[in-house]
């Protein structure tokens, strides 16, 4: 733990007369948990832990192992902006413990921050960006458009453009730096781009975003809804991750300076490679709800169906942005087919390990997929030898529970605990009798 965070954060919450430190971490789902501690408990969190029930959140612990530990990472300090400034509220993250101190086995920013050092440990650093794509709606119960506006339209009709504004202020408030935000392609939809940082940082700036995108909503009087598939007929809303390796000097390792057309290095490849290679595997992580498969299966030509990668090609699952001359440092790969409903931190840490498995392995990527491909039957595509992602949460979850590449990725604890609970949730589903069954068969049975 870095002393000189510590000290600052101890100086900001007695300076700015902080009343109530919010110890913030998240679930095996990516559910953002929280309880709040007094200024005068923070110096003894940060060196002893705080204790907490950890049975009484799903997937941690059971009732005879109850007690946990949540101990603040210094670094992840905020003051929370839409509070009163007279007594108010900070934030702080913090990785979950055991009783004896160490990493509790279903703690997802733990996960990642294994997979992180692992790739430490072979000279790389992941660089991620992240560009959410979300609803408004009138309340939760009601998913009906707020405006008719499209893609980047700039109207008067544009319902939330000034929630939008109050939005990004807000986040910048809290250091979570936007690159954009946009109305997206479906009504009432809206996409916000996250400026890159290392993989755990982004991953709270995503749970962070998620939070201030709904709270910011929920002020304005309406519902932010990250829903992959709201509604039929629109688009639907996505988490696309823009990830790239740096060695310990600051070089982007995936530039390939030989490589004209791509402009992407071997090292690159090899990662997009393992991503490929292991793309089914990790689907119920990146798309892990009933309704994700909605928008892979009605997705049209934006949303990859097949584990292809592609230059410009936004049906992939893995896009090549264009390259800028003298912009090497910005060479990445785009992952297109996680959903906002993800936990960032798990999706991170499996992309990690598949991408460091396709460079240990030296793999090889498949054709690429060109504007062509789009016209493949899928047929012709399972022909050409293109791999098919999973098109419904039981058949991801059929290869998950198979795939020992996840068990080692996650640990046991969360790869068990995820697969019971998404077991059950698909079991729910199914014996639900829908709307369109009863419209359909009750009165023609």
């Amino acid at each position: 733990m870095n002393q000189q965070n510590i000290d600052y954060v101890l100086r900001s919450v007695e300076q700015r007369d902080i009343r109530f430190v919010r110890l913030w971490f998240v679930d095996i789902l990516g559910r953002l948990k929280n309880f709040a501690i007094s200024p005068e408990d923070l110096e003894v969190a940060f060196e002893e832990g705080i204790g907490f029930d950890g049975s009484a959140i799903e997937g941690f612990a059971t009732p005879e192992e109850a007690d946990m530990l949540a101990f603040p990472d210094a670094s992840t300090f905020q003051i929370l902006p839409w509070r009163p400034s007279h007594n108010g509220v900070a934030r702080v993250f913090c990785d979950v413990c055991t009783p004896d101190c160490k990493p509790f086995a279903g703690d997802p920013r733990d996960a990642l921050r294994r997979m992180f050092h692992k790739a430490e440990k072979a000279g790389y650093l992941l660089n991620v960006g992240a560009e959410l794509e979300y609803y408004y709606f009138p309340d939760e119960h009601t998913p009906e458009p707020l405006d008719n506006v499209g893609y980047f339209d700039l109207s008067v009709s544009d319902a939330a453009r000034d929630l939008r504004r109050n939005t990004v202020l807000t986040l910048e408030k809290m250091s979570v730096p936007v690159e954009y935000t946009f109305h997206a392609a479906g009504r009432s939809q809206h996409g916000m781009s996250l400026r890159h940082a290392e993989a755990l940082s982004m991953s709270d700036a995503i749970t962070t975003a998620k939070l201030i995108i709904k709270q910011q909503a929920y002020e304005s009087g309406c519902h932010a809804s990250f829903m992959p598939k709201p509604l039929a007929g629109e688009d639907g809303s996505a988490m696309f991750l823009h990830q790239s390796l740096f060695d310990h000097d600051g070089n982007n390792v995936f530039w390939g300076e030989g490589d004209e057309r791509y402009h992407l290095s071997d090292v690159a490849k090899h990662y997009m490679a393992g991503i490929l290679a292991h793309a089914r595997e990790i689907s119920a992580i990146t798309n892990p709800t009933v309704n994700s498969y909605k928008r892979i299966t009605t997705g049209g030509d934006s949303v990859p169906q097949y584990a292809t990668w592609g230059l410009r090609n936004r049906a992939s699952m893995i896009r090549i942005p264009v390259y800028k001359p003298g912009k090497q440092l910005s060479t990445r790969i785009e992952l297109r087919s996680p959903d906002p409903m993800a936990n960032p931190y798990l999706v991170n840490a499996v992309t990690l390990a598949a991408g460091l498995d396709g460079i240990e392995r030296k793999l090889e990527l498949p054709p690429e997929a060109t504007a062509e491909t789009l016209k493949l039957t899928d047929r012709q595509m399972v022909e050409a030898g293109y791999t098919p992602l999973p098109r419904s949460l039981k058949e991801a979850l059929d290869v998950f529970e198979d795939s020992q590449f996840m068990k080692d990725a996650l640990g046991e604890h969360i790869h068990s605990f995820f697969l019971k609970k998404k077991r059950d949730e698909w079991h729910k589903f199914e014996s639900t009798i829908t709307e369109w069954e009863i419209k359909h068969y009750l009165a023609n049975s």
